[in-house]
């Protein structure tokens, strides 16, 4: 049975944590030349564009951004096969992340197996000249040796707890709630 849920970010607290971050990127890359935003399918996009959106505010200047599907790249999923650059980086305009500094986005930061794959499937796309980790919660519990460099919450949780990440997009409003897993 799932237990009641705790909001740890409301709609304020994201919008705080991800003008932060933006900020955080802008000093660590000393601006915005050469970096490129990609968001990972599906809430990752929403707050990659989020982040385009603030850091234009700030800077006067647009900032490339994408999307990433690593599906086909999972490691947990079953068979793994790639799929042509074009049909795996989305954006409005061509992306090229050959000797860019990528700033990849996630919603939840859990055993880092979903960042692997995109790493992975960054890397079929060209060689990025690095790539950056921003990710709105960190729940701990690494698999493989991942770190974020940007974090909009660390949110220490148990292995039965369940971090869930709302965002008006797709689910109609903005939170962070943090519950216990049902039970099987």
């Amino acid at each position: 049975m799932n237990s009641e849920q705790h909001v740890i970010m409301d709609e304020t607290a994201i919008r705080r944590a991800l003008t932060r971050i933006a900020h955080e990127i802008l000093e660590k890359n000393k601006g915005i030349e050469d970096c490129v935003l990609i968001g990972i399918r599906t809430r990752g996009v929403y707050l990659a564009k989020r982040i385009a959106e603030r850091i234009e505010e700030i800077e006067g200047t647009p900032i490339a951004w994408g999307e990433i599907d690593v599906t086909s790249y999972r490691d947990d999923r079953g068979e793994n096969k790639t799929e042509p650059c074009e049909e795996i980086l989305i954006s409005p305009e061509k992306l090229n992340v050959h000797d860019k500094k990528i700033i990849l986005f996630d919603d939840v930061l859990y055993t880092g197996r979903t960042i692997r794959a995109a790493l992975d499937a960054l890397m079929d796309c060209g060689r990025p000249r690095m790539i950056q980790l921003a990710v709105l919660a960190d729940r701990g519990h690494r698999e493989l040796p991942i770190r974020p460099d940007f974090i909009g919450k660390n949110v220490p949780t148990s292995k039965h707890e369940e971090i869930t990440v709302a965002l008006s997009e797709i689910d109609g409003k903005d939170e962070v709630t943090i519950s216990q897993r049902e039970e099987r």
